[in-house]
């Protein structure tokens, strides 16, 4: 296999990464587009890559951690919400979101981490447990689950109560979703893609973002689905089987750039 086609295995990742960490779809892919760049300009690098997704993730933070690169994208894309989520990242340092990302929703081991950000396991450590503290002093809210598989559903359901949030409904089809938004609107929104009856969560979710403000995490079996590049991609997306873990963090980096609508 070609080292592009290797690389190109792990973009979908690299970019869903790389979105939530800067806040914005347009920053994030502008990062990938920067080590990218820089593998092609460096035949050691392009080789390195052939490791995996380690070695790519490891080249992408060298690119990341660079202030000046870093200033200049956020100053240039930051506009509405995504100003309002910028300015929510600044209160937590950008070692602690990387690494809190890297150990949930990019499930990497905590070797990895460090060996991706060149730090020591127990530095890694204490900077995803600093950024879950800082996430979660946020205020709570009421939350919406749109999925279609009743253990999944009370699954969620738990754990949403687990955080103190309160459910305000939950929805196996998109026309169910449609009259638990009459009656209240959610702080929150889980949604699955494919519904009961058919219907697609990706509707119900419009429908709601329609009538109001509200960040939305997808959680699905089908992740390739969303990651196409063919339209504004949801900045929180859990494959399915997921670890609660990785829910919690996506929950609480949701509420805390408290985004209105998908990051484009």
């Amino acid at each position: 296999m070609s080292i592009g086609a290797e690389i190109a295995a792990h973009l979908p990742f690299l970019r869903r990464y790389a979105r939530a960490l800067t806040g914005s779809q347009a920053s994030g892919d502008a990062f990938v587009t920067a080590t990218l760049e820089a593998a092609l300009a460096d035949s050691d690098l392009a080789e390195e890559l052939r490791g995996g997704r380690v070695p790519l993730y490891r080249a992408f933070t060298k690119i990341w951690s660079s202030a000046a690169v870093e200033s200049e994208l956020v100053s240039s894309d930051s506009m509405g919400h995504e100003a309002a989520a910028q300015l929510q990242l600044g209160r937590i340092t950008p070692a602690n979101r990387q690494a809190l990302l890297l150990t949930t929703v990019e499930d990497f081991t905590t070797q990895e981490v460090a060996t991706i950000m060149d730090r020591d396991v127990s530095e890694v450590e204490d900077l995803v447990r600093d950024a879950i503290a800082e996430i979660e002093r946020e205020s709570t809210t009421r939350v919406l689950i749109i999925e279609d598989e009743p253990l999944i559903s009370m699954q969620l359901e738990d754990l949403v109560r687990s955080l103190g949030h309160e459910i305000c409904g939950t929805a196996a089809t998109r026309t169910q979703a449609q009259e638990v938004v009459k009656d209240v609107m959610p702080g929150l929104v889980l949604a699955d893609i494919q519904l009961a009856d058919g219907s697609s969560g990706l509707d119900a979710v419009d429908d709601i973002l329609a009538i109001g403000s509200v960040p939305v995490i997808f959680i699905t079996a089908y992740p390739e689905r969303l990651l196409t590049g063919n339209r504004p991609e949801p900045t929180y997306l859990i494959t399915k089987p997921f670890q609660e873990a990785t829910v919690r963090a996506a929950i609480s980096q949701a509420l805390f750039f408290g985004s209105s609508k998908p990051l484009g």
